[in-house]
């Protein structure tokens, strides 16, 4: 392991091994560089993400453990199932991608730990989203946004960012139709949620070592990856 942070060239970023990231903070991996949609592509591509809070400089993280979801697992409680069949939501995708983002934002920024997703950060996903790399999940009810996701897709893996959801199982039921998405394609898919929480653990999260993850990663990352979406796509609920 290395003993400090490195220091990343702002104009022409090269990351590191990410099994150079540090023990303490857990996966700390570089510090600095920029957010270009070249950079955070390369960044998604080799197992890193940037993670920091105003007023830091850019943080670039590799966890080990790995949160994923291996989308044919998902986990789908009795209540969940009860409130997917009982629901009025329609599900769109990439119709309101910065709207997501803010949304998500609004919500951490409320919270204890206030939250990641600055200025600079809503600028460089919608950048990758416009690009067609980063897409939205999203759950409507009667015409207004009241849960959703977004993240980047690399191949065939779904790099989640983050959730938001004003009403009940909004947040899982994005989740779950991101999983239906990815098992369309009939072949392996993974969705990398970073970190664990109990709320991951809950829809079939696991923790992998940051090795088999970059493997998995390896193997999938060039896969096409056909339609799901589609810009102005509507999909619907099972």
């Amino acid at each position: 392991m290395q003993e400090k942070l490195t220091p990343l060239d702002n104009m022409n970023p090269i990351f590191p091994n990410p099994e150079k990231a540090l023990k303490e903070p857990a996966g700390l991996l570089a510090i600095g560089g920029n957010l270009t949609t070249t950079t955070l592509l390369s960044a998604y591509r080799q197992g890193i993400f940037p993670w920091y809070e105003h007023g830091q400089p850019i943080l670039w993280w590799s966890p080990d453990p790995r949160a994923v979801i291996y989308p044919e697992q998902i986990h789908i409680s009795r209540s969940l199932k009860k409130s997917i069949k009982r629901s009025n939501y329609q599900v769109r995708t990439n119709t309101a991608f910065s709207s997501v983002i803010e949304l998500c934002a609004a919500l951490r920024s409320n919270s204890l730990s206030g939250t990641w997703i600055t200025h600079e950060m809503k600028r460089a996903y919608n950048a990758l989203h416009r690009e067609g790399f980063a897409h939205s999940v999203e759950i409507w009810q009667d015409n207004i946004l009241v849960g959703g996701l977004y993240g980047v897709l690399i191949g065939h893996v779904f790099c989640g960012e983050s959730m938001f959801s004003l009403v009940k199982d909004a947040s899982k039921i994005a989740l779950v139709i991101l999983a239906e998405i990815m098992c369309r394609q009939g072949e392996p898919c993974l969705i990398d949620c970073q970190i664990s929480n109990d709320h991951l653990l809950s829809m079939g999260a696991t923790t992998i070592p940051r090795a088999v993850f970059l493997d998995q990663l390896q193997e999938l990352k060039d896969k096409p990856f056909d339609g799901g979406f589609r810009h102005n796509s509507p999909t619907g609920l099972n």
